[in-house]
């Protein structure tokens, strides 16, 4: 008999296995806070992205300047893991050409591109054919350059499934603040607290459809921001939550005291790993038949969320034995 599979071969042979993506997004704008940033994400490791702002973070007439920085970042010693993505300015903005051929030219080591404020599918495949033009005219691959997007626009939620299933989609984020104002007051200030947005029935509808889209579709879909930084447990709630409750398997950040919070609340427990570990070990040793643990039959059905629970453990940085890393993680 052959060697056992690596799960990735043994359990999702019939579909898609869904890309892994860090569970944390860190938004940061102005140059100092990128730097720290990026001094952070060197010492923990690549357990969250970075992503610099060119949208919210360039000033108004600034924007060529914004980006040369940005691309000084990009290309120096600070991206250690290759884990920085950007986000450009939306589809249809004077700056979003000269961002993506900026970003095309001089940034070989941007990990995606975050285009924001889309209307509807129709942008979203405007932006995505400009992207991959320029690309193809410097001589790249699309695929070199993930597209992830926000779901923040009337227009961007009513076609949220198509804009999942676009192929250079990666990841798609709710964006709750835009989202909130695009209701013309409808919806109270409080849908935009850590616990409003959780209990607001049109923001609560809003977050599961874009969910569902992205599982559906095998993309990530990744939560809005807590604005209240300095509340700990606040964003401790609103992440366990999202991951929870909500299906989220990613979330954004905007204060590097956020970010362990957040990567806590989508870790899963010590007793879920060690219970995954134990299955997919013997599983992994029966050649991935059907097994019985601890009085529970278990099969590829089964196989496939512990994989899953594994890998977030392992997206979270917490500390596998070296024999489930040997096994299931050499590649990485």
């Amino acid at each position: 008999m052959t060697a056992p599979q690596h799960p990735h071969q043994a359990l999702f042979e019939d579909q898609a296995s869904q890309i892994a993506l860090p569970v944390v997004d860190h938004y940061c704008g102005v140059e100092a806070r990128m730097r720290k940033s990026l001094e952070l994400q060197a010492q923990m490791g690549p357990v969250f992205d970075v992503t610099l702002d060119c949208e919210d973070g360039a000033p108004v007439g600034g924007e060529a300047e914004h980006m040369l920085m940005v691309l000084s970042l990009l290309n120096s010693a600070h991206n250690a893991h290759g884990r920085v993505g950007v986000r450009v300015h939306p589809w249809g903005h004077a700056a979003f050409e000269a961002d993506v051929e900026a970003l095309c030219a001089h940034a070989q080591r941007c990990a995606y591109v975050m285009v924001p404020k889309p209307q509807s599918l129709q942008d979203v495949q405007r932006a995505a054919d400009w992207i991959d033009a320029t690309l193809r005219r410097h001589g790249l691959q699309p695929q070199s350059l993930p597209i992830h997007t926000l779901i923040e626009t009337h227009g961007a939620l009513r076609d949220v499934q198509a804009i999942a299933a676009h192929p250079r989609i990666e990841s798609l984020s709710f964006g709750l603040m835009d989202f909130v104002s695009a209701h013309g007051g409808a919806i109270p200030q409080y849908a935009m607290t850590a616990h409003g947005q959780f209990t607001h029935p049109l923001v609560v509808r809003a977050k599961l459809e874009l969910a569902a889209a992205a599982h559906c579709w095998g993309k990530t879909p990744s939560h809005c921001v807590v604005t209240e930084f300095k509340n700990t447990a606040a964003l401790q709630a609103a992440a366990e939550r999202a991951a929870r409750e909500f299906g989220y398997t990613r979330m954004w950040s905007i204060h590097p005291q956020q970010i362990q919070p957040i990567l806590d609340a989508f870790a899963p427990s010590a007793a879920e790993v060690d219970q995954a570990i134990d299955i997919l070990m013997a599983a992994q040793a029966a050649h991935w038949a059907p097994i019985q643990h601890r009085d529970t039959l278990h099969d590829r059905a089964s196989y496939r969320y512990f994989w899953q629970v594994l890998q977030r453990a392992h997206r979270t940085g917490q500390d596998l034995p070296q024999e489930v890393r040997q096994a299931f993680f050499a590649a990485d």
